[in-house]
């Protein structure tokens, strides 16, 4: 039995659709801007946690928003 999925609404189309562009450029300023920081005002180990959490997160909203041709 499979269920069938849920359309988004159109505004969320429309905001997804101006998010996506975004992900990659919000990656390449947050990461060597946070990291840094938090190294020298909370130490090393709270900016090395900082870049895998932003990079986890990064990559994820990447993948899960990923425009393949032929799937739908």
């Amino acid at each position: 039995m499979q269920v069938a999925a849920i359309s988004m609404i159109p505004a969320a189309c429309m905001v997804m659709n101006r998010l996506i562009p975004l992900l990659p450029m919000a990656g390449v300023v947050v990461v060597p801007l946070l990291v840094p920081l938090l190294m020298v005002r909370v130490g090393i180990g709270y900016g090395l946690g900082a870049a895998l959490v932003v990079v986890v997160l990064w990559f994820a909203m990447m993948v899960r928003h990923a425009r393949m041709p032929g799937h739908g």
